[in-house]
This record gives C-alpha cells, structure tokens and sequence, in this order.
C-alpha cells in the first residue's frame, strides 16, 4: 500500500498552516501491526516532513518524516500502513491515548 496517496496531499495543510489552532483537524493515521506506534498527520510539506501526533512508548506533538515511515519494519517484518481514517480534531485523538 502506498503509505501517501494525491487526495492526502491535498487535504493535508501545508506545515505551519494550522499553528495557534486550538484543536487543528487530524487529516489521516499510519500505525505500525503488532505495536502500539500510530502516527497521526496534521500538516505535511508535501514532499517529506508532516508535523502530527506520535502516540509510541509516549505521545507527544512533533515531526516525523514520510522516508522514515517507509524505512520502519516491525514484527514479522511488517510495514506501516495507513489506516481509513476521517478526519476528527486532534483533541479526539489524544483523548484515545489518555
């Protein structure tokens, strides 16, 4: 599966575009099979770098890089992927990792 498809990239903002939004819209999720690792994408610079949520060993705001995502195996070799996802304000998202 393509982790970044054309209709992502245009619905993503660009980065910075969402910053001093209270509760900026997450656009789409990648998750890693057989981990707790889910990365969700808020803004992206339309070539590498989005600007997201991480929820991993902690969750946290910042930067994670699409080159990265596609390098990352977890077990049995698996690869992220992205889930089918609508876009909800990030203040859902983290009250899924509380």
């Amino acid at each position: 599966m393509k982790i970044i498809i054309d209709d992502l990239r245009e619905k993503l903002p660009p980065l910075y575009a969402t910053e001093g939004a209270p509760d900026p819209l997450v656009i789409c999720k990648f998750f890693l099979p057989g981990t707790r690792w889910t990365w969700y994408a808020i803004e992206f610079d339309g070539k590498d770098i989005f600007f997201g949520y991480v929820a991993g060993l902690e969750c946290e705001l910042g930067y994670f890089s699409l080159h990265e995502l596609t390098k990352v195996r977890g077990p049995f070799d698996m690869e992220i992927e992205r889930d089918h996802f609508e876009a909800v304000p990030l203040s859902n998202v983290r009250s899924l990792h509380e």
